[in-house]
């Protein structure tokens, strides 16, 4: 990746679960709620498998772990998956600005006071619905569209429609991620990524923060440097 210094950094690309704010709960929840429904054992090690894939992939997960993997037809299994989303967003419709993670309202307000745009890419698409509930639609006027990309991630593409949705080359962009296949997409676009999370997890991030509350504009162009 051609780096790049702090200066030359015009926007930011950020992710949403992990990032912003913690809606893995959520989709534990409502997934959880569906193999009950469906008489499959929930376990640790099936809540773990869900994580960051797609909906299908995630209903022929539970549905492998109870062997009825063969038991519905493709429309009944889009019928189950609908019923999990929609449990789904009964639940994120109970989210509040409390949701926000440590220290990013004040990232966000940063970002804007200093001229920098943003852009949200994130494969979620209720990702719209939880930034109002967490009343920070304000901050992201460009958000990737996940019905447009034809490759999820760690495939680069949700991160380089960010950067032209800002109008930004993309190497004057930094991307924000929690999740390994996140900050390899980020790198892929070349992008400056910033990882959120265990170090050993995240060793490709260029720039890496515990949590949420040490990412500020001064720490970054302090990793950067």
């Amino acid at each position: 990746m051609a780096k790049v210094s702090f200066e030359q950094i015009k926007g930011f690309v950020f992710d949403l679960d992990g990032v912003i704010t913690d809606t893995s709960l959520y989709h534990t929840k409502a997934w959880h709620q569906l193999a009950d429904k469906l008489d499959v054992t929930w376990s640790k090690e099936l809540e773990d498998g869900l994580k960051g894939i797609s909906r299908m992939d995630s209903l022929e997960m539970i549905l492998k772990a109870g062997h009825k993997e063969n038991d519905y037809t493709h429309d009944e299994k889009v019928a189950l998956a609908t019923e999990k989303n929609t449990n789904y967003v009964n639940e994120i419709s109970k989210m509040t600005p409390e949701n926000i993670l440590p220290g990013i309202k004040a990232f966000l307000d940063d970002l804007r006071a200093n001229g920098y745009q943003i852009a949200l890419a994130s494969a979620s698409k209720n990702g719209p619905t939880v930034l109002k509930n967490l009343e920070l639609t304000d901050y992201f006027p460009k958000i990737v569209d996940p019905a447009s990309l034809s490759k999820g991630k760690p495939d680069p593409e949700i991160y380089t429609k960010g950067a032209e949705l800002l109008g930004l080359a993309p190497e004057t962009c930094i991307g924000v991620e929690d999740a390994a296949a996140g900050i390899e997409a980020i790198n892929a676009a070349n992008e400056v990524s910033v990882g959120i999370g265990d170090a050993t997890l995240l060793k490709d991030a260029d720039v890496r923060f515990d949590n949420t509350a040490e990412m500020t504009l001064a720490n970054i162009k302090k990793a950067m440097a």
